[in-house]
């Protein structure tokens, strides 16, 4: 987990590690932050293959609603506070299923858009289910924070380029 998330602000090089993600996340979701970090290692050089791309002409949309990640998007690329952050359900992949269904991702940068899929194995269908019930006991909540700790485990454990699918729709 010693990766780091490198971006241009005026011209001065900002690095970004996980933990400096969930530092600005909280403990809260921590798959969410995971996979948002292995999106950036993933799309960030097939955007900016010649360096660091600058973070304010970043632009992110995904299905994916989750707190962690949108926070860890907004750290990097300062694309939340700046409107070029969506969430939208119509990037949704069904024939995915349900448990993938919502891991897309679309970033952009300048004349370049990269498209990212979570690849198979790293979200369980238990975690979905349980992420979604509306009433969750205090143990389905323990059980949840189990299960987000897990995930971001296995996806921080494993090279992006094994996490996500990526292709160039520019």
């Amino acid at each position: 987990m010693n990766s780091t998330i490198g971006v241009v602000d005026q011209g001065h090089s900002i690095v970004f590690s996980f933990d400096d993600m969930m530092c600005y996340h909280g403990p809260g979701s921590p798959g969410g932050v995971a996979h948002a970090f292995k999106v950036l290692e993933r799309a960030l050089p097939l955007l900016e293959p010649d360096g660091s791309p600058e973070r304010r002409e970043i632009t992110v949309e995904t299905a994916f609603g989750g707190p962690g990640a949108r926070d860890a998007f907004e750290l990097v690329t300062r694309a939340v506070t700046e409107d070029r952050y969506v969430v939208d359900p119509k990037l949704e992949r069904s024939e995915r299923g349900r448990t993938l269904e919502r891991f897309v991702f679309r970033l952009g940068y300048r004349d370049r858009v990269v498209a990212l899929v979570v690849r198979e194995g790293y979200v369980t269908y238990e975690f979905i289910e349980l992420a979604r019930k509306e009433r969750r006991s205090a143990e389905d909540e323990k059980r949840l924070a189990v299960l987000k700790r897990e995930m971001a485990d296995r996806v921080m454990s494993t090279p992006a380029i094994d996490v996500y699918d990526a292709t160039d729709v520019s």
